[in-house]
């Protein structure tokens, strides 16, 4: 005989979306989903007061870790790393933003599906390195960007991070989601091995990383249609 699952917990994901719809503060947001799913599952208030204390107690060295590397990346910027990355992918005269944009997709979600999911990101690789770098291959062949189109391969720069993260690691057979839908099946009777759910992960992970490919090659089409019209108007 199966058990019914309580899914009024589930009520704290729908306070997280509310909160930041509203733009309220993210503590007090985080608190608010933590004590409406802990009363959702019939904790009393001192088991989830006890809770958050001793997640407050594990993870307090948390910001510490989080802004050591934003630093470093700051003092790297304001030390001409942005002007190297640049330099460098203007000696290649085959690179274009679409081009390095896939290589970075490929490497991104390959270093994802190991494990390794922090070693690309907005803050420390896409803002840094990858967007100017592909600014850069297209300012080497056509000179001078529009605001417009900058701005666009910036967008594209970040969303290839966001794909290749998002998809490569469901392959990881670690990874909370899939350990997340193990339990929900297992708490159902079926029972499913996580290996078996990663490796069903692939599939959809390469169609991603085609499909991506392909609006990158788009994007060059169209950097080089802008251009080569702006070029004309002039």
């Amino acid at each position: 005989m199966q058990t019914a699952v309580n899914l009024w917990p589930l009520l704290g994901v729908a306070v997280i979306v509310a909160g930041f719809l509203l733009r309220a503060h993210p503590v007090l947001v985080v608190v608010a989903a933590c004590g409406v799913t802990g009363l959702a599952a019939a904790m009393p208030v001192e088991a989830i007061l006890a809770s958050l204390g001793a997640a407050f107690v594990k993870t307090r060295n948390l910001p510490l870790i989080l802004l050591l590397p934003l630093a470093t990346i700051g003092l790297l910027e304001r030390f001409g790393l942005r002007e190297r990355a640049q330099a460098a992918i203007a000696k290649v005269k085959s690179a274009t933003a679409g081009r390095l944009l896939i290589v970075y997709l490929f490497a991104r979600e390959t270093s994802a599906a190991a494990g390794l999911t922090s070693l690309g990101g907005h803050p420390n690789m896409v803002r840094p390195l990858v967007a100017p770098m592909a600014e850069a291959a297209t300012e080497t062949r056509y000179g001078s960007l529009p605001d417009a189109l900058r701005h666009r391969i910036r967008a594209m720069s970040a969303a290839t991070d966001n794909v290749g993260l998002f998809f490569g690691e469901d392959i990881f057979v670690a990874f909370g989601a899939i350990v997340l839908m193990q339990t929900i099946l297992n708490a159902e009777g079926i029972e499913v091995n996580p290996l078996h759910i990663a490796l069903w992960g692939i599939p959809t992970a390469v169609s991603a990383f085609i499909i991506h490919a392909w609006n990158l090659r788009r994007l060059d089409a169209r950097i080089r249609r802008e251009m080569t019209a702006g070029e004309k108007a002039a």
